[in-house]
């Protein structure tokens, strides 16, 4: 089983799209589209709590 890093390679805010794409392999970018598509479908707000709360918890990547 694979484990979750933020990634630091494609990074945009935190890396965590980055990271989960990768865990995933999947394209990071679609992971990027998908969860701005569900942040406005869901008016923001769980998924932005959601996403600073990964920030802190999930480690970096490390080389």
């Amino acid at each position: 089983m694979k484990k979750i890093y933020r990634s630091t390679k494609d990074i945009k805010i935190a890396g965590i799209c980055g990271g989960l794409g990768e865990m995933l392999n999947i394209d990071p970018t679609i992971v990027q589209l998908l969860f701005v598509f569900a942040t406005i479908a869901t008016s923001g707000f769980p998924l932005l709590i959601t996403y600073i709360i990964g920030w802190v918890i999930i480690p970096e990547e490390t080389a």
